[in-house]
């Protein structure tokens, strides 16, 4: 039985190929587009998923949508109605959209699967589960647990916001909801507004300026207070409710009444551009507290309803590895799977899984090492024909190594020498964290490294951290946490033994002044309150990457490395090699490894292309 999940029409759209249960392959449709969290119908996607798996449109059993519009239809009808006369302008606005194209999304779905060579008169079942089945699904199906608690928590989907559920062998059994407007992934969001980043994609950044908040400080206090005292109450389950008087996302056309918050806070709200400052930084770590305390109570709240010991995660909220960090150390779940496409990308996914498992009532079989995801390299690959097709194009001057060993070694090398590189091996990541896929690459043991990367090569916030890759068995060597995280999702500290000590007035310093300060001997991974994001790297799921931290670790007696998306600001993942040898040549990149090609910046020839990347991506 073959079936293809889709999520599309919002953000981050995407498709998956599922076969007899497995996970054959998953995409974005950014990736083929160019278009970072491009919402358009994920037709590239669908045709490589297609064409990996071996099948066409109409051999398919089942087509599966990852929400339900009519559902989602309805709550806004209903929400303009409650709101009534606030939110005219944005109904106005958007139920031109939703009476041409959204309200009839089956035919809409048909009609772009038509021009891919789908043939109505064969019609495919088409199915529409509820968005938070699709989340949950996604999160318990490809896990190792027969039974679990399952925790969503996004911004909104149809009317749910957040869900608690028990996954027990084939079947979900949604046991709690929490319903718009109160939602805390569209509280974290106004705060992600408020503070100058893109709502929708900024979230992450958000999580990042935490740390360098002051936790000394009598703000941090002041602002958790405020918080919790005008904008949120939060229950002893969890769930949390959201004072309407300072939002505006329900009606309106932003996320919060500015000037409500501007009184509320005292600081002006901040634009994109903005020099960061201490009461940021300090209202960042304030609203990133609440979220943890309300994640923990909502899992708190799943292990009481369902006495698992085990708990899967999914939904935008899920991607806040503090959070989730937080979360493993609170002792509530003795184990925890997150899915590594936690937002609406993974909803393709548990679309496709929750056809099978739930509507056709196929049973669950668990027979493979790890769990299904494998890693999560479900995207496409490429052959060397295709890098030396590449190379002829852009007349890239390159060695070709017949032995893997060697270009490891030399890589390694390059890399102990305080080289960036950009590393391409294999099938594209799923989700949004790079793995050793499509990476850029460092020294961790550089003092430097975090601030030529970000500002030579991503083009972004110097504040940004970026994660260590660790040898799985050696995790614990470097970090406070002995167990697996192969999809960076987890944030643990680096180990005491490895920190360096601090000034006495280290809090009270500057943004700027705390960035560049050495706290550790990896000082391009330890995070501003000694945190790291780990990836945990696995020998069978992803040898090549794992063969050169191995390397490295041979060289330098250090077997972690720098590891960051493949991509400069605003721009997606990289896929193809053509992608990432214009992306090598536009930056400040040292070598290209593409398979077993691998390419001198210094012997390229001059690039020729006008380095217009800031006008061909919006900025995130």
């Amino acid at each position: 039985m073959t079936i293809l999940g889709i999520s599309a029409f919002y953000h981050d759209s995407a498709a998956a190929l599922i076969e007899d249960g497995r996970i054959v392959a998953a995409a974005q449709e950014e990736r083929f587009t160019r278009k970072k969290h491009d919402p358009g119908f994920p037709s590239h996607a669908v045709q490589y998923c297609l064409e990996y798996g071996g099948t066409t449109l109409n051999k398919l059993d089942a087509i599966v949508f990852y929400d339900k519009p009519l559902l989602k239809f309805e709550r806004l009808l209903e929400t303009y109605y409650t709101f009534a006369p606030r939110g005219l302008r944005s109904f106005l606005m958007s139920m031109p959209v939703w009476m041409k194209d959204k309200l009839f999304l089956k035919r809409l779905i048909r009609d772009e699967l038509k021009k891919m060579g789908y043939d109505t008169k064969k019609p495919v079942k088409v199915l529409f589960p509820e968005h938070h089945l699709s989340h949950a699904a996604s999160a318990y199906y490809p896990s190792t647990f027969e039974k679990a608690a399952i925790l969503t928590i996004d911004g909104v989907g149809e009317w749910a916001t957040a869900s608690i559920g028990l996954g027990e062998g084939k079947n979900i059994t949604i046991l709690k909801e929490l319903h718009f407007p109160h939602s805390l992934g569209l509280l974290y969001s106004a705060f992600t507004y408020f503070l100058g980043f893109r709502v929708n994609s900024g979230e992450y950044k958000l999580m990042g300026l935490a740390p360098y908040g002051d936790p000394h400080s009598p703000d941090i206090d002041r602002y958790v207070k405020l918080i919790q005292d005008t904008l949120i109450e939060v229950k002893d389950d969890g769930s949390v409710w959201l004072n309407q008087d300072y939002f505006d996302y329900a009606t309106g056309l932003r996320m919060v009444h500015e000037k409500k918050w501007e009184a509320l806070f005292g600081i002006p709200k901040r634009n994109p551009e903005d020099e960061l400052k201490p009461e940021h930084c300090n209202l960042g770590l304030a609203i990133q507290r609440v979220t943890e305390d309300v994640v923990v109570n909502m899992a708190r709240e799943a292990r009481r309803l369902t006495n698992a010991e085990n708990l899967v995660l999914a939904g935008g909220v899920a991607l806040n590895c503090v959070a989730n960090g937080k979360l493993q150390k609170s002792g509530v779940f003795k184990n925890l799977f997150i899915q590594p496409a936690a937002g609406d990308a993974g909803g393709a996914l548990g679309a496709a899984l929750a056809a099978y498992h739930i509507y056709f009532g196929k049973e669950r079989i668990i027979d493979y090492q790890g769990d299904a995801m494998r890693g999560s390299y479900l995207g496409p690959t490429f052959s060397d024909l295709d890098v030396e097709l590449m190379a002829k194009k852009y007349k890239g001057v390159y060695t070709h190594y017949d032995d893997f060993g060697k270009l490891s070694a030399d890589v390694a090398r390059l890399l102990a020498n305080e080289n960036v590189i950009g590393w391409v091996q294999g099938r594209m990541e799923f989700g949004p964290r790079a793995l050793g896929g499509r990476s850029i690459l460092g020294d961790p043991r550089s003092a430097e490294m975090q601030k030529k990367l970000n500002l030579k090569i991503k083009y972004r916030e110097s504040f940004r951290p970026f994660a260590p890759s660790v040898l799985a068995e050696d995790c614990q060597e470097y970090f406070d946490y002995d167990g697996i995280s192969p999809y960076m999702l987890l944030v643990h500290p680096v180990r005491e033994s490895r920190r360096m000590p601090l000034p006495a007035n280290y809090d009270s310093l500057s943004l700027r002044d705390k960035l560049y300060y050495q706290r550790s001997d990896l000082p391009s991974i330890t995070h501003i309150d000694f945190s790291a994001r780990i990836q945990t790297v696995h020998q069978n799921t992803n040898p090549r990457y794992y063969q050169l931290i191995d390397a490295f670790k041979d060289l330098t007696g250090y077997g972690v490395i720098v590891n960051t998306s493949f991509n400069v600001r605003g721009e997606p993942i990289v896929n193809t090699p053509d992608d990432a040898y214009r992306c090598f040549m536009r930056t400040e990149m040292d070598y290209l490894v593409v398979g077993n090609y691998v390419f001198d910046k210094k012997k390229q020839p001059e690039w020729q292309e006008k380095d217009n990347w800031k006008e061909e991506f919006v900025l995130d």
